[in-house]
């Protein structure tokens, strides 16, 4: 009993003296999260998580837009935060060359090996170069356009359809991550896995992603040494980034073999293509050729599946949220159909749709797929801010924030206007990429914007066409805790058909 009465004594002197050092901190900066003596500001980092957006956001409201994090003490995990457009492009652009992905960067991303989004430098350069003039072959609008109509025609319709004259509920995102990667990997791999039919079958790789962003976003939080730890052991969620790894081993390898074994048959081959570019520039020299076919496919499915299928769930949710937006784009669709089928519009006509355009925008601006960029300096620098960063030092880049802050966007930052994007001729007004990094920005800007934005007019098109999608009433929408900014609950909905010539007659 009175070893009972001392720990329990204890405990609660502990608590008591954390909680008054945390209320004076709190007071003396005013801010939200605590610098605690030895732990740093990760309690509170790893107390809201669940929300870890919106928490910085809120952080870099108070502070001018740029924050320093404190790690835990001797772990070297301080971080900066900002969302200051002068630091991001300072950073993305001006001084592009001392801030590449870095060392650090790849130990966090290693699942991703030698593919673009981790390369620096000469490989770097090289894998972009090739990745252009794979999305430059002129026959690949024509590739994409067919792609993307037989998914539509084949896959999304008619599981829409089926829903639809069920009157059951939907996971809008669940159907559009299933979209994106069947065609995507129709596009790379020359293989549809068919994950969006209407029995909505489990595909092992395309659900890997989810557990794998969650895992690395982990890794940006707690210290390397602990998620390390948990990675040698096959803990937490560690130990589901590594079985997302060997899944994502199996697909990939599985589809090359497959390829390999028609040659002959493959009429553009996209991949083929890709890897023919690379032994020409001998980018397989010092590299596992497999592995590194593999880190490279790797690369582009997560660019191609996850960015475009998380834009399409949250613009459907605005869409949801603001019919007024929903009927002003099918108002639009059917000024430029002009009486024909909704399959009707090409790759140039879907240009012309600058109302449409404009949502897409609005819906990046306010939920960017990739929430945040990670860099880090070469040599000590010091940011347009003020604030001087060590060698190594670790940067984030708040682009969810950015689309929040009224400095940059106006007082209805938090409101979702299409015609934020609409020039005084009609036309689409475009912004600076370092105001609107949705598709990041200077060297590294994304090379696949133009056929992500193509495949998400159509899917609209397809959509709008056909149906009025309406939210499950009390269905809580709100961003994952993952370095792709998806709805942890998915988008429940129900389809309400219409008739596109009959709703706006």
């Amino acid at each position: 009993m009175a070893s009972i009465y001392y720990y329990s004594n204890t405990f609660l002197i502990l608590t008591v003296f954390f909680v008054t050092v945390a209320v004076f901190l709190r007071r003396r900066t005013r801010l939200p999260i605590t610098n605690w003596p030895f732990l740093g500001m990760t309690p509170d980092l790893l107390l809201n998580i669940h929300r870890i957006h919106d928490f910085a956001t809120h952080l870099l409201k108070l502070t001018n837009a740029t924050l320093m994090i404190k790690g835990p003490w001797l772990t070297n995990t301080n971080m900066l935060l900002t969302s200051d457009p002068a630091n991001i492009h300072y950073i993305l652009s001006k001084h592009f060359h001392n801030y590449p992905k870095g060392p650090h960067f790849r130990t966090i991303f290693d699942i991703l090996g030698d593919g673009i989004f981790n390369s620096d430098h000469e490989l770097w350069e090289l894998h972009r170069k090739k990745t252009m003039l794979l999305f430059k072959n002129p026959q690949f609008d024509s590739v994409l356009e067919t792609t993307i109509l037989n998914k539509l025609g084949t896959g999304l319709l008619p599981v829409l359809n089926f829903v639809s004259y069920n009157q059951s509920v939907i996971d809008l995102q669940d159907v559009f991550q299933r979209f994106t990667f069947d065609v995507i990997c129709s596009l790379l791999l020359d293989y549809d896995p068919e994950s969006l039919s209407i029995e909505l079958p489990f595909v092992a790789c395309e659900k890997a992603f989810a557990d794998a962003e969650e895992a690395i976003l982990w890794r940006h939080v707690v210290p390397e040494k602990l998620w390390k730890l948990q990675k040698r052991f096959g803990l937490g969620k560690e130990k589901k980034l590594s079985e997302a790894s060997m899944v994502f081993d199996e697909f990939i390898y599985k589809c090359l073999d497959r390829k390999d074994e028609r040659k002959s048959d493959e009429k553009l081959g996209l991949l083929t293509s890709l890897v023919t570019s690379f032994e020409e520039e001998k980018m397989f020299a010092g590299h596992d050729s497999r592995k590194f076919i593999r880190d490279t496919i790797l690369s582009l499915m997560l660019a191609g599946r996850d960015t475009t299928s998380t834009a399409l769930s949250w613009l459907f949710y605005l869409l949801a949220e603001n019919t007024s937006v929903e009927t002003k784009i099918r108002e639009e669709i059917k000024k430029h159909l002009g009486g024909r089928k909704w399959d009707a519009l090409g790759v140039k006509e879907l240009g012309e749709l600058v109302y449409l355009h404009g949502g897409i925008c609005e819906a990046l601006r306010l939920y960017p797929p990739v929430a945040f960029e990670h860099k880090s300096p070469v040599q000590a620098d010091v940011l347009p801010s003020g604030h001087v960063v060590d060698e190594q030092a670790r940067i984030i880049l708040s682009f969810y924030s950015m689309g929040r802050m009224e400095g940059i966007w106006g007082e209805d930052c938090m409101e979702f206007r299409p015609e934020r994007w609409l020039s005084g001729r009609g036309g689409i007004k475009h912004e600076p990429s370092y105001k609107f990094p949705a598709f990041n920005a200077g060297p590294r800007t994304c090379l696949g914007k133009e056929m992500g934005i193509i495949q998400m007019k159509m899917v609209v098109i397809a959509i709008v066409c056909h149906y009025h999608v309406e939210l499950v009433k009390d269905h809580e929408v709100r961003a994952s805790d993952s370095i792709i900014l998806q709805m942890k609950y998915g988008l429940k909905v129900r389809l309400l058909p219409i008739n596109i010539n009959q709703a706006l007659s």
